[in-house]
């Protein structure tokens, strides 16, 4: 039996995250009261509600419930595999989307702004989000792209193996909000500084072949991949679900794409299940 708990603030994409889930199978229920979990995981080993189950818990549920949040989880039959997915953007997307709709937030009141309601939300939510298996920071994606990260994140998890995302990204941009692990490859050889190169990525055979060439980029693909193979398994005996691996260069174009995507190929190799997203080239490989 399989139990997927959506939450995070609203705006982030939890309805459509929801939504997915009900179109491959997931028996969908919105808005369940944290009190009522305990219920829920009895109907289900009762056969009453099938196999797969996702519900939908966010700050439309009581402050002390969601205190009690870690309490409730801990009462919940080990037979049920219990995934909890955390969904957020940040502060100035989340205003953005609401003004834009003009959807009203479920904690604004006379007294409550909205930007205010926003951050006090986070405080709410946070004895979820500290028990959270993934996170996914939905700031820069569009509608499709999450319903492409919820399907094959979740629903393509092997239930044997951990789930791996490699994500290159720019630091210029910003650190992704919801890597587990950041490398940092900016002290690498850099293929911008040949003009011959800067129009290309790291997806590019030219700056592959550059990149190649460089003992530096070998021994740092090493390096990382000799960490991960001794550790990954110490994450999996701590039953983390998914692990999301960030990569940065500068710009988030060359040196970090390619190192992505040779980390996600060697691991492949070793029968994980994995995925490459490159942030900056809005690009998702499996």
């Amino acid at each position: 039996m399989e139990l997927v708990l959506i939450s995070g603030r609203s705006g982030s994409g939890k309805s459509s995250a929801l939504n997915v889930l009900e179109d491959v199978g997931y028996n969908c229920i919105d808005n369940l009261p944290v009190t009522l979990l305990p219920e829920l995981a009895r109907e289900m080993q009762a056969g009453h509600l099938g196999e797969k189950v996702a519900i939908c818990i966010d700050a439309r549920n009581a402050m002390r419930a969601l205190q009690k949040f870690p309490e409730i989880v801990r009462q919940l039959p080990e037979s049920l595999r219990l995934d909890i997915v955390y969904l957020d953007a940040q502060d100035d997307t989340l205003y953005k989307r609401f003004s834009e709709t003009r959807r009203k937030h479920p904690l604004t009141n006379d007294t409550l702004a909205l930007m205010e309601a926003i951050r006090n939300e986070r405080e709410l939510l946070d004895p979820v989000l500290n028990m959270a298996h993934l996170n996914i920071d939905t700031t820069g994606l569009s509608i499709y792209e999450l319903r492409d990260q919820v399907k094959t994140r979740i629903t393509g998890t092997s239930r044997q193996k951990m789930a791996l995302l490699f994500m290159s990204f720019g630091f210029k941009h910003g650190v992704p909000h919801d890597a587990d692990m950041v490398y940092d490859v900016r002290c690498l050889p850099n293929p911008y500084w040949d003009p011959a190169l800067r129009k290309y990525s790291g997806l590019d055979e030219p700056v592959q072949k550059f990149l190649h060439q460089e003992q530096d980029v070998h021994d740092m693909i090493g390096s990382i991949q000799s960490y991960l193979e001794r550790w990954l398994p110490a994450y999996e005996a701590n039953n983390r679900s998914y692990l999301t691996i960030a990569v940065g260069c500068t710009g988030g174009q060359h040196r970090s794409v390619f190192i992505a995507q040779q980390l996600g190929r060697l691991l492949k190799q070793d029968n994980m299940t994995v995925q490459v997203r490159h942030r900056e080239l809005k690009a998702t490989l499996s």
